[in-house]
């Protein structure tokens, strides 16, 4: 997300029969520094949003939780984001747990 527009979507492989879904998959994201920060305010502008999602081919699908990363995370979210951060193209694993999702207004 940039200045909360979805600007790019990846999707992993589906993992059928299970609401428990083990994943080990990688993305990257090009981001330039500019875009991370805002040069005159020092905010932040980009946030990494990980949604799972119970894929469902009769009704819609159901969020089943997702993971927040960014400036404005905090714990271990916000640890991650930081070493991410500091370790430009150098892939930084972290397990996290899933938050439950907003719902929509």
């Amino acid at each position: 997300m940039l200045n909360g527009k979805r600007v790019k979507k990846k999707k992993t492989t589906i993992k059928k029969c299970t609401l428990n879904p083990y994943y080990n998959e990688s993305f990257t994201f090009e981001v330039p520094f500019e875009q991370i920060q805002d040069s005159y305010s020092g905010k932040q502008k980009v946030t990494l949003i990980i949604t799972v999602v119970d894929y469902d081919r009769i009704g819609t699908s159901e969020p089943i939780g997702r993971c927040v990363l960014g400036c404005t995370s905090s714990g271990t979210e916000l640890r991650h984001w930081s070493d991410m951060l500091a370790n430009p193209r150098r892939p930084i694993a972290q397990w996290h747990t899933l938050q439950e999702v907003p719902e929509k207004s």
